[in-house]
Parts: C-alpha cells; sequence; structure tokens
C-alpha cells in the first residue's frame, strides 16, 4: 500500500534532484523544530531558498499549489525566519514552492 508519506517523501525527492540539477545545494530536507517545518533548504550563491513541496497523485482536485494557502504561507515565512535566526544566515533568502503532480515538477522561485 502506498502511503501519504512515502508520496510526499517521493516528492520532495524528486524536488531535490532537479534542484541539483540547477546548480542548488540542498542543505536541509524535512528541517523541523517544534514549531515548524520546512521540506527543502536549498543555496544558490549567496541565497537561501526555503522550498515547500506538495504532492500530488493527480490533478483531479488541483495541482499542488492550490493547496499552499496564505496561511501556510505565513507558516513558511515564519519558519524560514527561524532556521536563518538560528543558522546566523546574513545574506539573501527567499520562499519557494514546488508542485509534484502526475510525476511533473514545477517550481516557482518566489512565491
Amino acid at each position: 500500500m502506498i502511503t501519504s508519506t512515502f508520496i510526499g517523501d517521493s516528492g520532495e525527492h524528486e524536488v531535490c534532484k532537479i534542484l541539483k540539477q540547477k546548480g542548488f545545494e540542498v542543505l536541509n530536507r524535512n528541517w523541523r523544530t517544534k514549531y515548524c517545518e520546512i521540506d527543502i533548504v536549498a543555496k544558490k550563491a549567496n541565497t537561501i531558498y526555503f522550498v515547500e513541496v506538495k504532492t500530488r497523485k493527480s490533478d483531479k482536485f488541483g495541482s499542488g499549489f492550490d493547496y499552499i494557502t496564505k496561511n501556510k504561507l505565513k507558516q513558511m515565512s515564519f519558519a524560514a525566519e527561524l532556521w536563518v535566526s538560528e543558522n546566523n544566515w546574513q545574506s539573501d533568502y527567499q520562499l519557494a514552492a514546488a508542485s509534484v503532480t502526475n510525476n511533473e515538477v514545477e517550481i516557482i522561485f518566489d512565491v
């Protein structure tokens, strides 16, 4: 039986592969505290990208991007600020999102 955890992990794995192919260094995967989680933390040049990955088996109910709500963006922002603080990051950072639907990956680097 394929679980939603397996589907999510598979999507994150695919996004990491694509990021690496595009010259990103993946710093963390599933970075978490008791308050929040970041699916992927990646770096390219002097910018850190905090990537939320939404994986869907089909697009019957929309793409993964449809599930990134205003509330989710607030959570992502909070998590990014916490990571930046804990890692004493002094340069640029931004939020990003990835949708994996029907094994197709799309990444938006400025959400």
